[in-house]
This record gives C-alpha cells, sequence and structure tokens, in this order.
C-alpha cells in the first residue's frame, strides 16, 4: 500500500494537494449512494443536461406528432389499414394481438371488434360497398362481418393466409394461400371456386377492373393471369418472362390493359393484359441484366408498384429506400427519390400526378412526380409504418405501425 501511496502521490509532481480521500476497503452500499445522491444540489446550475445542441434537432424529430388522432386499441403491431370506400369514415384496422376493429375516423371510437381470430390479422377491408368487412389472419382464418348491424355473416378457413380481397363490384372475396390455391368466395352464400395453384405461396393478386380476370404472382417468380369465369388461366409468365424471385406485389392501370409486378429480384415487368406479353422492364440498374449477388437479392426487393391515372407514370418503390419514378411512353427512369428507410408501401392520389410513401423509418412523405421533389413528410409514429390507405380527396391519410398504434393524418397542401 505504501508504494502506491508514494506513486500516486509522485503523479501530481509539483501541484500541491488539496485533500487526502481515504479509500474504503468495502464497496459502497446502496444506501450509502443514496446519501451520497441526497447531498447533490440538482438546482444549481444545469451544465451537463443540455441536449439541444447535441442530438437534439433528432430528439426533437423522432419526438414530433403530425397526427390528428392516434387509435391505441390494439396491443401489437398494426399491419394493415382500410378506410371504407362510400363515405371514407369508417377504417378497419388488423394487427399481432389477433385482433382486428372497425372504427370511427373523425375520433377513434370502436363501431365494433371483429372477434374470434386465433393468429395475427394481416388482412382487412370493405366491400366496395361498404357494406361488409372482410378480416383474414396468418393462420387463414378468414370471417366476414354486416357493417350496419355488427355480426358475423360467414367464416371460412384454408391454410396460411398471403392475401385478399374484394371484388371492385361485388360482393365476392377472393384470397390467396401458402399452398399456391387461389379462392374465391361469394358472400354471404359461400359458394366457392379454387383457382389451383403450383404448390408454391400465392404471394400477392389483384382483381383486374373489369371485375373478370385477376393477375396472381407466386413464389416461384411466375405471373398467371385467370379468367374468373372459366376459371382457367388466360396468360402464364415464366422463366425469362417471369420473375427470378418470389413476386411481392402487382398493380394495374385504370383500363385494366397494363399490370405492372414487383419482386425479390429487383425488378419491375409491365405486362399487357390482353397479349400477357412483358412490355417493359424496369431497374434501377439501367436496361443491362445484372446477376444478382445473393447478399444484394436479400437487402432489396421491389415491395410496392403503382400507376399514375394523369399522366403516362409509374411508380417503384424499394426495400433500399429508393423510390423511382419511370416515363410510361418511353420506358425511362424520370426521378430517383432518396427515402432514410425502406419503402414499405405507395400510393398515387387518384387525380393528381401526387405520389405517397410510408416507410420503415415510420415517416409519410408526400412527392410530385413532375419534378421528384419531396412535397412535405409527415411524423408521429415511434417505429415502422407497415401499411398505410388514403381517403378519395387524398385530405387524410390512416397509417398502421409497428408501435401498436393506428395514426390519422389531416394533409395539409398549400394548393388545397
Amino acid at each position: 500500500m505504501e508504494n502506491s501511496e508514494i506513486n500516486s502521490v509522485d503523479l501530481h509532481g509539483d501541484e500541491e494537494i488539496i485533500e487526502v480521500i481515504d479509500l474504503n476497503e468495502t464497496e459502497p452500499t446502496p444506501d450509502d449512494l443514496a446519501e451520497d445522491i441526497e447531498d447533490v444540489d440538482f438546482t444549481e446550475g444545469d451544465e451537463g443536461w443540455e441536449t439541444e445542441d447535441e442530438g437534439g434537432e433528432e430528439m426533437e424529430e423522432a419526438d414530433k406528432d403530425d397526427s390528428d388522432l392516434t387509435f391505441s386499441r390494439h396491443t401489437g403491431s398494426v399491419f394493415c389499414v382500410n378506410l371504407d370506400p362510400s363515405t371514407n369514415s369508417l377504417a378497419v384496422t388488423g394487427g399481432e394481438d389477433d385482433r382486428a376493429f372497425v372504427w370511427r375516423v373523425s375520433d377513434g371510437e370502436v363501431l365494433f371488434e371483429c372477434t374470434g381470430h386465433k393468429d395475427s390479422v394481416t388482412s382487412a377491408s370493405f366491400s366496395h360497398d361498404s357494406a361488409l368487412v372482410a378480416t383474414g389472419d396468418m393462420s387463414g382464418l378468414i370471417k366476414v362481418w354486416k357493417v350496419e348491424t355488427k355480426q358475423e355473416v360467414w367464416s371460412f378457413e384454408v391454410e396460411d393466409l398471403e392475401w385478399m380481397e374484394w371484388h371492385p363490384c361485388a360482393h365476392v372475396l377472393l384470397a390467396g394461400t401458402a399452398d399456391g390455391n387461389v379462392w374465391m368466395w361469394k358472400i354471404p352464400s359461400g359458394e366457392c371456386k379454387t383457382f389451383q395453384g403450383p404448390g408454391c405461396q400465392a404471394t400477392t393478386g389483384k382483381i383486374l377492373p373489369d371485375g373478370k380476370r385477376a393477375v396472381v404472382g407466386y413464389e416461384d417468380g411466375i405471373i398467371r393471369l385467370w379468367d374468373l369465369k372459366q376459371g382457367n388461366t388466360s396468360h402464364v409468365l415464366k422463366g425469362p418472362d417471369g420473375h427470378q424471385g418470389p413476386v411481392t406485389c402487382v398493380a394495374c392501370s385504370k383500363d385494366g390493359s397494363l399490370i405492372l409486378t414487383g419482386s425479390v429480384d429487383c425488378r419491375a415487368k409491365l405486362i399487357s393484359t390482353a397479349t400477357g406479353k412483358v412490355v417493359g422492364v424496369f431497374s434501377t440498374e439501367g436496361r443491362k441484366p445484372k446477376v444478382l449477388m445473393e447478399e444484394e437479392s436479400e437487402t432489396n426487393s421491389v415491395e410496392s408498384v403503382g400507376f399514375c391515372n394523369v399522366l403516362p407514370l409509374v411508380a417503384v418503390a424499394y426495400l433500399d429506400g429508393t423510390l423511382a419514378i419511370y416515363d410510361l411512353s418511353t420506358q425511362s427512369l424520370r426521378h430517383k427519390c432518396p427515402h432514410e428507410a425502406g419503402i414499405v408501401h405507395l400510393q398515387w392520389e387518384d387525380s393528381s400526378p401526387l405520389l405517397y410513401t410510408c416507410s420503415l423509418d415510420g415517416a409519410v412523405r408526400i412527392w410530385d412526380a413532375r419534378s421528384g421533389q419531396m412535397v412535405t413528410q409527415y411524423h408521429g409514429h415511434t417505429a415502422e409504418i407497415l401499411d398505410f390507405t388514403l381517403n378519395r380527396e387524398a385530405s387524410v391519410a390512416v397509417t398502421a405501425s409497428g408501435d401498436h398504434k393506428a395514426k390519422v393524418f389531416c394533409l395539409q397542401r398549400p394548393d388545397r
């Protein structure tokens, strides 16, 4: 101990020793620490407590909440959200907590809970006339409820559910499953038709605007156009015409003449529904085909696609945060709009060239496709946004997030 004391004194050199502190042989107890803390004056001076200069702006951004209403009835991640088409006054949300709620957008009041699910509710949507609402969970249990009476009117169980969609003008429900089958039911009679798949997941699907055909993408990269009345395929795109990885998303033009598919292979394919031919391939890597490295294919994919209704433009959203806007007439890249995190979903306004995206950083952004510039952004979630939807006038967005919340944002823009 003497040596250590001498060494400690030597370290001070010629400096005067003000005070010698005895070191306790024993560790301080919690009571000792409590007494020490009581002696500290927290009111005098606030040096060391300022955070504004040290990432204060980021903290402020993270705490910012631009939403007008927060729906907090879910106790797990909220996976899906949909607005009723007739009035846009009701929302349905489904979540990781095996629950789905129908609630009012104006005040968040729950009209009724869609009970009885036994797994995460990943699909929930209203019929074209808002009379019915369908909810589906990952295990394959699908339920349909009559909104007016708040009563369940039909249920059915399939293999693990991949996606579900209402017919655009009838009480007919379409669903794709993990075993590759696509099911179609008349509701509430339950009259059923099955479109046999290839034995791999039917990963995404959409009914075309004519209501007579549907496009379905599969895990093996194949795209099939189904005739819903005849029950057979009108076109099958596979091999070089299909994707080189699971199909992740699909959209169709307003007149139904073109469909756009996206895939894990980082490509979007433009397909004529009349001929079943690929008429364009969009990739941020340019026109030259590129072999994807395994690591790259795992870290990037096309997550969402969509057609602009008022200009010949399409948008492709990538998991790496790139929003690419392409000119349909020249099939050239017009704009690349970078995001700070992966994009989950995109949606065009019905009657303008404005485009909305939601992403893993919890923000909703509005882009002008003519200039490629961001118009504004909305924050409020503390986790990734997993789904969102717009009302008809694009004056309200409703979001679903991993923070267990759904939020309503009133969208204000200078031109409104």
